[in-house]
């Protein structure tokens, strides 16, 4: 059975952007993540297809590779379902092949292993988890090394056979003249070896996909946009080979009364006239979760900024530096006011009309003295 072609397992044209394609990307594994899909029976071979796609068309240097030679650039376990985002590629796999060829003129190869795929997984957080750091479980779908075999891919766990076709070489020559063409082996698809009876459980594969339960430290003062490196978390490797790393991609949640910049955080405090007038205090909550006491300077405007130093958010890996808290001040007209009220809003209105006009006589005298 042939392989979906990479641009249509994602639904984007050939000529798209790496923007384009890991908005698909992300469109795409939130629909077909297994947690989602669990009366879909379809959805983890979908949704393994659609970061084995994403891990070709990714990186320019696989990218190129595929559009030029198709699924053909990765036999013989140079593509995305293997190497990962650190694999060697397949030019390594050029120098591999001619080194052997110095060495070992029969062409005799061991069996070749093959890292596991880096995975990544989208952890939404609140400001307050991100203020304090957490520890958070999450689950996650990967694959491991099937029991049943124990990463064989044989039946009862036996070991793969040498192949016949290419005498374990991994690949088939044809001499014509003075050239010789070779080409990966199409029986054992460039391994080397071959399953004689595979798998019935990972139909030959050696992993099958589980929920695998991790434990996240997460640190005080992150952000939006950050990742954390689980080394050796992600996908297995086969036959045997290394495991691919897990990357954790945070993003914290919009807060309803703090706005962040980086370290610094941003709120809206409206006070009362009197107060913003005659100078006072009030009292606010914190992202600690405590709360703390503004002074108010008299005469202060709508828009007035005060600055708290070390009231905003730690910084990443620092357990003594902090942010600062920016309040933006917001005067309150009175409502709903007594008649005693007005009547002394209104007197305050008079003497300050009067004042006032004093204040332009003045300047009007001042001004005809000047000119004579």
């Amino acid at each position: 059975m042939s392989k979906p072609d990479y641009y249509n397992v994602l639904g984007v044209s050939r000529g798209a952007s790496g923007p384009e394609i890991k908005k698909a990307f992300r469109k795409k594994a939130k629909e077909l993540h297994p947690d989602q899909n669990k009366d879909n029976p379809n959805a983890e071979a979908g949704f393994k297809e659609v970061n084995e796609a994403y891990d070709v068309l990714k990186d320019p240097r696989k990218k190129e590779m595929y559009d030029r030679f198709g699924h053909d650039a990765f036999q013989g376990g140079n593509g995305a379902a293997h190497n990962g985002f650190g694999g060697q590629g397949a030019f390594s796999d050029i120098f591999q092949d001619i080194f052997r060829d110095f060495m070992d003129p029969g062409g005799r190869t061991s069996q070749r292993s093959y890292r596991g795929s880096d995975l990544q997984y989208e952890l939404n957080i609140t400001l307050e988890e991100a203020y304090k750091g957490l520890q958070k479980r999450i689950v996650v779908p990967t694959q491991v090394a099937c029991d049943s075999c124990t990463g064989t891919g044989a039946e009862g766990g036996a070991e793969p056979v040498t192949c016949s076709t290419c005498g374990g070489s991994g690949k088939t020559r044809i001499q014509r003249d003075f050239f010789r063409v070779e080409t990966t082996c199409p029986s054992c698809r460039g391994m080397g070896r071959v399953i004689m009876n595979p798998c019935k459980t990972c139909s030959g594969e050696g992993r099958v996909y589980k929920n695998k339960t991790i434990e996240v430290e997460i640190p005080a003062g992150i952000d939006s946009g950050q990742r954390i490196r689980l080394a050796g978390r992600g996908e297995e490797g086969s036959s045997p080979g290394q495991a691919g790393d897990l990357y954790i991609l945070i993003e914290v949640k919009d807060h309803n009364v703090f706005e962040r910049s980086v370290n610094n955080l941003r709120c809206n405090v409206h006070i009362p006239m009197v107060t913003a007038t005659l100078g006072g205090e009030v009292e606010i909550k914190t992202i600690d979760g405590g709360r703390t006491k503004v002074k108010i300077p008299p005469e202060s405007q709508t828009g007035k900024r005060l600055r708290l130093p070390g009231k905003g958010m730690p910084k990443l890996r620092s357990k003594s530096s902090y942010g600062d808290l920016l309040i933006d001040l917001f005067v309150q007209t009175p409502v709903n006011l007594t008649s005693r009220q007005k009547e002394l809003l209104k007197e305050f209105g008079e003497i300050s009309e009067q004042e006032s006009d004093s204040d332009n006589k003045g300047l009007f005298k001042n001004i005809k003295e000047f000119w004579g």
